[in-house]
């Protein structure tokens, strides 16, 4: 499941901000989505907590939660992993 899983938010992130000159081969678990890595401003989080909480049944209660969760793909998932109900 964690190949899909990352598979999955790789293919979410680039869909939801429209990052057409970047594939999802080009993103790595460990790149940085905020600020480095993929440049995401904070914009770009809001939209991908909303998508993400959609497609995953989560919530991310604070900006300080967010941002440790947006902080690659792995984080992500290993949010999503211990917040999703069995």
């Amino acid at each position: 499941m964690c190949d899909n899983l990352s598979s999955q938010l790789k293919q979410i992130i680039v869909e939801t901000l429209n990052m057409e000159e970047i594939s999802v081969e080009d993103i790595q678990d460990d790149t940085p989505l905020i600020d480095s890595g993929l440049g995401m401003d904070s914009i770009d989080a809001l939209e991908l907590v909303v998508r993400v909480e959609k497609e995953f049944n989560v919530k991310i209660k604070s900006s300080e939660e967010a941002k440790l969760a947006l902080s690659s793909v792995r984080s992500l998932m290993d949010f999503i992993n211990k917040h999703t109900p069995d």
